[in-house]
This record gives C-alpha cells, sequence and structure tokens, in this order.
C-alpha cells in the first residue's frame, strides 16, 4: 500500500550547490516537491541543464523566476563599500556601477537606496549627469546582480524587460509548470504576463505596493509568494510576520497556492543545523497555512543543500497536524466552493480515510485542501500539467488518469487507484465529481463508498 507523506510541499532553488542528478535526487529521497530556477543568475543553459537534470529524476513542477521590474546592480568588478565614502551609480552598463532600470527622474536627493536586501544602506546626495552619488552609511561588498530596493518608491518601470521576455519564451519552449513573477506591484503587472504565458503564474509580493493590491492580484494570479527578503526591505521589518499571516489567509480563502519564503534556514547555507529560530520560523509558516516552503541560498550555493531540504521535512511532518482551517463562511461563490464546505463537514464528522476529487483544472482540489482536513487528498486529473501543477498544493497526492471518456467515472478512477494501491478494500472513501454538467467549478456530486464493497459492484 502507498504510504502518504507530509502534506506540506517543499520548494527548493537548484543552484551550483545542487545542480547534480546525485543532489536532485537526494533532495527528492528527502523530501523536495518543486524546483525553482532563479533566472536573476545564470543563462538559459545552464536553466536547460537544470530541467533536463530534474526530469530525469523525478515528475516535479519547475518555477522559473523571472526578475520583473525589480531592480538590479550591474557591476563590472566586485568591490567593498565602506563606511563614509561617495559611490557613483549610472544607468549605463558602460559604467562600473549601474541600475538595470532607470529610474533617474523618479528619486531625489535624500531618498535611500538600499542593496542586497538592506545589508548595504546608502542615501542619495547628488543627481547630476544621470549619475546618484550615493553616500554610504552602512557598507558591504556590491556585486553583479544584487537586489536594489528604495522603500516607500512607486517607479514606473516595465514590468517585462526584453531579458524576462526571452525567458518566457523558453519557458513555454520546455513546458515550464510555473512562472514566479518578482516585485509584482498590481493586477496589471500580472496580466502582463498572462498575456504572453497561459501556465501558473506565482506573483512575488515583496514591495508594499504588491501588499497594497493583493487581493486583485489573486483574482488573476495562480497563487502567490510571500518574498520576505525584500519585503523586509520596502517595508518596515516588524510588519512582516502580521503581512505574512494577512496574504496566505487570503490565499486559504480563495484556494490560492501560498508559498512562503526567504531566508527560511538561512544560517544552513553555511552550517549543518538551523538555529532554533529559524525552526519555529518555518513551523509557523505552516502553521499560518502555506502550502509550500521554500528553500533559496540554503539550495542554491549552499553547503547543505540536502541537510536543508531534510530539516525543512522535519519540521513539517512534526508541525503539520496541528494546521487548523481558518477559511471563513461568507457569501456563495459557486458549486465547488459548497461542495469542498461539505467535505470538511463531512471528514470532522465520519471515519473516512481519503478523498478523492476527479478535478480537469484542479481547481477543486484546491479548494478542498484549504480546509487542512486530516484525510489525505488524491487529486485525479486527465491533465498532466495540472498534475504536476497540484505538487506543489497542501496536502494533494495528484494522480494522472485520463476519465473523460468513462461512463461511470467515479468506478473507473476508483478501480484504477486501486490497481496501483493508492486504495485498499478496508478504506472508507469519499468522491467527489462533476457529474452531467460542463461548467466550470462546478465538481456537483459526491459519494461515499466503502472500496471492498464498490469493488464488489464493479465485479458484477
Amino acid at each position: 500500500m502507498w504510504v502518504f507523506m507530509k502534506k506540506t510541499k517543499i520548494i527548493a532553488t537548484i543552484g551550483p550547490a545542487s545542480c547534480t542528478m546525485e543532489i536532485v535526487k537526494k533532495m527528492v529521497h528527502v523530501g523536495m516537491n518543486g524546483v525553482r530556477i532563479n533566472t536573476a543568475y545564470g543563462n538559459t543553459a545552464q536553466y536547460q541543464s537544470v530541467i533536463e537534470t530534474v526530469r530525469k529524476v523525478v515528475d516535479i513542477p519547475i518555477i522559473i523566476d523571472l526578475k520583473g521590474p525589480e531592480i538590479r546592480l550591474k557591476v563590472l568588478q566586485k568591490r567593498q563599500l565602506v563606511k563614509g565614502e561617495i559611490l557613483e551609480v549610472g544607468f549605463d552598463e558602460t559604467c562600473a556601477v549601474s541600475f538595470n532600470h532607470n529610474f533617474y527622474d523618479t528619486v531625489s536627493v535624500g531618498d535611500i537606496v538600499l542593496f542586497d536586501n538592506g545589508k548595504i544602506r546608502t542615501i542619495i546626495t547628488e543627481k547630476s549627469d544621470e549619475k546618484l552619488f550615493l553616500h554610504v552609511n552602512v557598507g558591504g561588498v556590491i556585486e553583479d546582480g544584487k537586489g536594489v530596493n528604495l522603500p516607500n518608491k512607486r517607479l514606473t518601470v516595465s514590468t517585462l524587460t526584453d531579458y524576462d521576455l526571452a525567458i518566457v519564451d523558453f519557458a513555454k519552449r520546455f513546458n515550464v509548470e510555473y512562472i514566479a513573477l518578482s516585485f509584482a506591484r498590481n493586477v496589471c503587472d500580472v496580466k502582463d504576463l498572462a498575456e504572453i504565458y497561459d501556465g501558473g503564474i506565482i506573483a512575488k509580493i515583496e514591495n508594499f505596493e504588491g501588499v497594497s493590491n493583493v487581493d486583485d492580484i489573486l483574482e488573476v494570479a495562480h497563487g502567490v509568494m510571500v518574498a520576505r527578503g525584500d519585503l523586509g526591505v520596502e517595508i518596515e521589518p516588524e510588519k512582516v510576520p502580521l503581512v505574512q499571516k494577512s496574504i496566505i489567509k487570503r490565499c486559504n480563502q480563495r484556494g490560492k497556492l501560498v508559498v512562503t519564503a526567504t531566508e527560511m534556514l538561512e544560517s544552513m547555507v553555511y552550517h549543518p543545523q538551523p538555529t532554533r529560530a529559524e525552526v519555529s520560523d518555518v513551523a509557523n509558516a505552516i502553521l499560518d497555512g502555506s502550502d509550500a516552503v521554500m528553500l533559496s541560498g540554503e539550495t542554491a550555493i549552499g553547503a547543505y543543500p540536502v541537510e536543508a531540504v531534510n530539516m525543512m521535512s522535519r519540521i513539517a511532518n512534526e508541525t503539520e497536524n496541528a494546521v487548523r482551517s481558518r477559511v471563513e463562511d461568507t457569501h456563495f461563490v459557486n458549486i465547488s466552493d459548497t461542495i469542498s464546505r461539505a467535505i470538511q463537514r463531512i471528514c470532522q464528522n465520519m471515519p473516512l480515510d481519503k478523498v478523492i476529487t476527479l478535478t480537469k483544472t484542479g481547481y477543486t482540489a484546491r479548494m478542498i485542501s484549504r480546509f487542512k482536513i486530516s484525510q489525505p487528498i488524491i487529486a485525479v486529473t486527465p491533465d498532466i500539467k495540472v498534475k504536476k501543477q497540484l505538487e506543489l498544493t497542501f496536502g494533494v497526492q495528484p494522480v494522472y488518469i485520463d476519465y473523460l471518456s468513462e461512463k461511470d467515472t467515479i468506478s473507473f478512477v476508483a478501480n484504477k487507484l486501486y490497481l496501483s494501491r493508492l486504495l485498499s478494500d478496508k478504506e472508507t472513501v469519499l468522491f467527489t465529481a462533476g457529474a452531467r454538467t460542463t461548467m466550470r467549478h462546478a465538481s456537483n456530486s459526491i459519494e461515499i463508498h466503502k472500496m471492498k464493497e464498490l469493488r464488489n459492484f464493479l465485479q458484477k
């Protein structure tokens, strides 16, 4: 009998520390459920190598992380900044230090400019000849590709650069399951991407505009990522925990994918064990209702990528049984929403072993998942891409079965799952599906069966 593992999904960023087949296999073995590729570093040849390596090992979703309307440094030569010096930064790549977007007319003398997640702090003291002169208040090392933040500034930079557009084409060519849009500011940013990419879109919420517009963003995006690194620089860091909880709750209410990310086990970049505070941080993200938690530098460049995934799995296994639904009863949304609420109550009031949902788009599976029921959820879909996308949904084990041509779809699926050893004769199982309807989000039937009895009917 197949054993269901942890419900919380783990995404690992693949980089120089983890790009070999051996390391990928080990990370999958200890609990990796999805892979992220950060296009702020590397090139398409390297990204292709990662995709091919992962797909040789396991059938899990791949997330391509676009730069989006984020500001990054272009540095010809890595250098150390010391407190008190003046740094000259231009907007032309021929400069020794430059920005990748031109915001010269948007900023003023006295504005704060931060580098590398706020580790380096500067202030604009002069503007001249399309260059900014920055007084260094807190020094550090700057290098090519490091992030730049201008707190509380609305920048009119393009959503997608030419480089991003090329990466979108690359993602489509390799059938990548998700694209993550960095620094999503509003619903228009997400719509711009949706016009050229019809796969799953994850909006990264990492500035004050994104926080303000998260409800509108959720109307279009497949889900969001709470990217706390830049978010804790763009807004006051003490506000991040409550913002995180609020965004996760909004996603759970709508049945949208939500990923919590950045610095979760940061000390494991250099050490084989995390701090106690980091362990609590991961646990609280799970308790808040995250579908998935993500590792960045820990697995991309860290010395202990496998250990980091393993630690996150251990935290998830220990924590997730204490997760409780915070979904509220509001107005009528659609039939699948109503059915998912009914399933939650049934699961609370009778001894069910598993919940099986037949889903074409994955919507009903996500709507059931948000209630954090104790029973495993098997999402059966005839769409292989939907199957891979659902790998990141809390508590869901997706299975590909093409049931569309069958008359009695539930019986057909039940038999297939039994033959795959995902169900046994001893189990009592709830099935939900859309019957005699072509409407979207219209799973309108619930059947509860003792598997042994159902199989006896099938054999007659």
